[in-house]
C-alpha cells in the first residue's frame, strides 16, 4: 500500500515486500548464503586453532578477512558500474564457490596456515562487488520508494538476525560434521546463489551494460569520492554513519573483558555481545512502522540519543543494568536503516558501483580501526572506561554534525525522492486509497536481487536514468 487517504502515505507491509517477483527466493537464497560464509569462518578457525594450539592465529583467520574485504569493496565494486549486477553477482559466487573448494582442498592435504590464510584473503577480496550489486539490484525491484524503503528495512533487520544464527550455527556444525563438510557447505550456498541468480529474468526497464567506456579502478574511486564531495546531503549522511562506529564498536570490543572482570566467566560476555544486536532488531522492527519521511525526520535526533545510554557503564553498575543500557544503544542505533537507505536513493544511478563500494569500504575500514581503538583504551584503562570514553567523544562527533547538519535542503531532497504519493504511482492522487493490487501490476517489477541490503540527487527516482549495468 503506497498511499492512503487524502494522498497521505502509508506503510507498506512486509507481505507486499515478499510477494514481489523472484524477491522470496532470491531473498531465501542470500539468507542461506549468509550462514554459509558464517559456518566456513568459524570451521577455519579451528582447523587454524587445531593445526597451532595459538589464539593469535586463530584470531587472524578472522582478521585477515577485514583487510580483503576493504580492499575488494573500493577496488572491484566499480565493476557493477561496467556490468549487470547479476553478472557480477553470478560471476562473484561462481569464483568464490572454486576459492572455497581450493580451501578444502587444502584443508584436507596440508597443515600450511600460510595458504589457508592466503586463500581466504582472495576469497573476501573477490566477493567486495557482491554487495555493492546487491543494493543496485534492491533499488531495480522496487521503483516504489516507500515499498523499497520497507524492504531495505527487512534485508537490514536479516541481516542482523543471520549474523547471530550464522555464528550459533557455526560452532555446531562444525562439531557435529566435521571441518571439510562445514565447507562443502559453505561452497553449495555460492552454488545455490549462482543457479538462483541465473534463472531469474532481470527487468525490460534495466539497461544492461555500460553507457561509455569508464576510468581505470583508481579513478573510479575519484569518482566516487568527488561524487559525494559534490553533495553537501550525502557527505553528511556519510559522515554521520562513520561517526556511529566508536560507539557501536565498543560494547561488543569489550564485552569479554568487561564480563570477566564482572563475573568472572564468558557467559555474561556473549550475553554482553548480543545485546546490542538484539537492540537493533527490536529497534528496526519498532522503526520500520513508521512511513519512510518521517523515520528520517529522527535520524539526528536517534543519533543523538544513541550514544547516551553507555555513558551507564563508567559506573558500572550490575551487569543487568548494563546490559539493559546496551540493548538500549542498540535499539538507537536502527537510524541507521533510513540513513543508508536515503544514502541509496540519492545516489545518481550510474555512479552507485563507485560510491557503494568506496563507502563501504569506508565503512569497513572506520569500523575495524574503532574496535582497535576501544581495545587498546580498554588495556590502558578500563574496559568500562573504555565504552564510557567512546560514547563521549561520539556524541560530541554528533554534536559538531548536528551543528552544521543541512536539514531544509536534506529534507527537500528526501521529501522528493519518497514524495508525494503520485510520483510514487505514476498517476494522480483520487483521494482514495490505492489498492495492493493496483500497486502490484504498475509498480512491481521482476528482476534478479540478492535480498540484501547496506548508500546531483533524482527528483523522481522512479524516472531515473538507465543504469549501466
Amino acid at each position: 500500500m503506497v498511499s492512503g487517504k487524502g494522498g497521505s502515505a502509508t506503510v507498506p507491509s512486509y507481505a507486499e515486500v515478499l510477494r514481489t517477483p523472484v524477491f522470496l527466493p532470491v531473498f531465501a537464497a542470500s539468507t542461506l548464503s549468509t550462514w554459509g560464509d558464517y559456518i566456513a569462518r568459524i570451521t577455519v578457525a579451528a582447523v587454524v586453532y587445531t593445526w597451532t594450539g595459538s589464539a593469535l592465529a586463530t584470531a587472524a583467520t578472522f582478521a585477515v578477512s577485514l583487510v580483503p574485504s576493504i580492499l575488494g569493496r573500493a577496488l572491484l565494486a566499480p565493476l557493477c558500474d561496467r556490468l549487470a549486477p547479476r553478472t557480477t553477482l553470478v560471476g562473484t559466487h561462481l569464483i568464490r564457490a572454486a576459492l572455497v573448494l581450493l580451501l578444502v582442498l587444502c584443508v584436507r592435504t596440508t597443515e600450511s596456515v600460510a595458504l589457508v590464510l592466503g586463500i581466504v584473503f582472495v576469497l573476501e577480496f573477490v566477493g567486495g562487488p557482491a554487495m555493492t550489486a546487491s543494493q543496485m539490484l534492491l533499488t531495480d525491484l522496487f521503483p516504489v520508494r516507500r515499498v523499497y524503503a520497507r524492504a531495505f528495512g527487512l534485508t537490514t533487520l536479516a541481516t542482523q538476525v543471520n549474523q547471530a544464527i550464522g555464528l550459533a550455527l557455526g560452532g555446531v556444525v562444525v562439531g557435529l560434521v566435521g571441518d571439510t563438510t562445514a565447507l562443502l557447505l559453505d561452497l553449495a550456498t555460492f552454488l545455490v546463489g549462482a543457479v538462483v541468480l541465473a534463472v531469474v529474468t532481470p527487468p525490460k526497464a534495466v539497461v544492461e551494460g555500460a553507457d561509455g567506456p569508464l576510468s581505470g579502478l583508481l579513478g573510479d574511486l575519484a569518482e566516487g569520492w568527488r561524487q559525494i564531495r559534490t553533495s553537501s546531503v550525502l557527505t553528511m549522511l556519510l559522515l554521520l554513519s562513520l561517526a556511529s562506529a566508536l560507539a557501536a564498536a565498543a560494547p561488543e570490543a569489550v564485552a569479554l573483558p568487561y564480563a570477566s572482570d564482572h563475573a568472572g566467566s564468558s557467559t555474561w560476555g556473549g550475553l554482553l555481545m548480543a545485546a546490542p544486536i538484539l537492540g537493533a532488531v527490536a529497534g528496526l522492527l519498532l522503526l520500520g512502522r513508521l512511513p519512510a519521511e518521517r523515520q528520517f525526520r529522527i535520524v539526528l535526533r536517534l543519533a543523538l540519543l544513541m550514544p547516551v545510554p553507555l555513558l551507564v557503564t563508567i559506573f558500572e553498575p550490575p551487569l543487568p543494568v548494563v546490559w539493559a543500557a546496551w540493548f538500549v544503544s542498540g535499539a538507537l542505533q536502527s537510524y541507521m536503516l533510513p540513513l543508508q537507505s536515503a544514502f541509496t536513493l540519492l545516489v545518481p544511478t550510474a555512479m552507485r558501483g563507485r560510491v557503494f563500494g568506496l563507502a563501504g569500504a569506508l565503512s569497513v575500514g572506520v569500523t575495524g580501526l574503532c574496535f582497535l581503538a576501544a581495545g587498546w583504551v580498554s588495556e590502558h584503562t578500563s574496559p568500562a572506561a573504555s565504552v564510557g570514553i567512546c560514547a563521549v567523544l561520539t556524541l560530541g562527533m554528533f554534536v559538531l554534525l548536528a551543528a552544521r547538519w543541512p536539514g531544509e535542503q536534506m529534507q527537500e531532497e528526501i521529501d522528493a525522492t519518497f514524495g508525494p504519493a503520485e510520483a510514487q504511482t505514476g498517476e494522480p492522487q483520487t483521494g482514495e486509497a490505492s489498492r495492493p493490487d493496483e500497486v502490484e501490476a504498475s509498480d512491481a517489477h521482476p528482476v534478479d536481487v540478492p535480498g540484501v541490503g547496506s548508500h546531483v540527487v533524482e527528483a523522481r527516482p522512479v524516472d531515473r536514468e538507465p543504469r549501466a549495468g
